[in-house]
């Protein structure tokens, strides 16, 4: 049974988010706050985190920074999904969303059947990912394990969220071709939603930065276009 991390400092929101995703057949974790909510993670190792933005203790952006900063007990659990819930509907605070490491954002109010359809996408994600025909990709010094959905660059780990692996799934494995933000959109999301390019970019821009931390810089922009995983290339854009 999969087990969902709902933290909301609001019991009524819980409670209607607790009672969709039990009809459903999940397993439901609760945290009132931030602190809490880091509390259950660690106790729990929850297969995926709805935290509400704004809480008190810590806020959900804080909580997400803390899972994917580690260490953590859990600590090879520290890149489950995360889905931000907010009142805030501005791009800014979306994007501010995806850049602290989150994988969706939903506004508030929103359709307690439109939360559950999401979470089922990041699970249909999940076991997309660990299809055993597409074990392995390989591409210059870049190795991914899609079944433990692991990444590495010369043998050094890459920490990734849901959604960059994803990514760099999708752009290895056509590795050299210029791939635009449909095609890569389809890559992140098995639901096919639409999401802005602003979105896109920003996934891009976060995945960019930890490669070239690991010392390559293969993320090329095509303007007009979209993006080309190419490692033989030169230049930077």
């Amino acid at each position: 049974m999969r087990k969902v991390l709902v933290a909301d400092d609001d019991s009524h929101i819980r409670d209607v988010i607790t009672f969709a995703l039990r009809r459903e057949g999940f397993e439901v974790v609760e945290a009132a706050d931030g602190d809490a909510a880091l509390a259950v993670f660690e106790r729990e190792a929850p297969d995926i985190l709805i935290l509400d933005v704004m809480m008190p203790a810590r806020d959900g952006l804080a909580v997400c920074r803390a899972v994917r900063a580690g260490p953590h007990r859990v600590s090879a659990h520290a890149n489950v999904p995360i889905l931000f819930l907010s009142a805030k509907n501005a791009e800014v605070d979306r994007v501010l969303g995806l850049e602290v490491g989150g994988d969706d954002y939903i506004i508030k109010p929103f359709s307690p059947r439109e939360l559950v359809a999401r979470v089922k996408a990041f699970f249909r994600r999940l076991e997309a990912v660990a299809d055993p025909t597409q074990a392995e990709i390989v591409a210059g010094p870049l190795r991914m394990n899609v079944a433990a959905r692991t990444a590495t660059v010369d043998g050094n780990a890459l920490e990734l969220t849901r959604a960059e692996f994803g990514l760099l799934a999708t752009l290895a494995q056509r590795c050299g071709t210029v791939l635009n933000r449909e095609t890569l959109t389809h890559g992140i999301y098995a639901d096919h939603r639409v999401v802005s390019d602003r979105t896109i970019d920003s996934h891009v821009r976060r995945l960019r930065v930890k490669l070239r931390s690991a010392g390559v810089d293969a993320i090329h922009t095509v303007h007009g276009v979209g993006f080309r995983l190419d490692f033989a290339a030169s230049g930077s854009d």
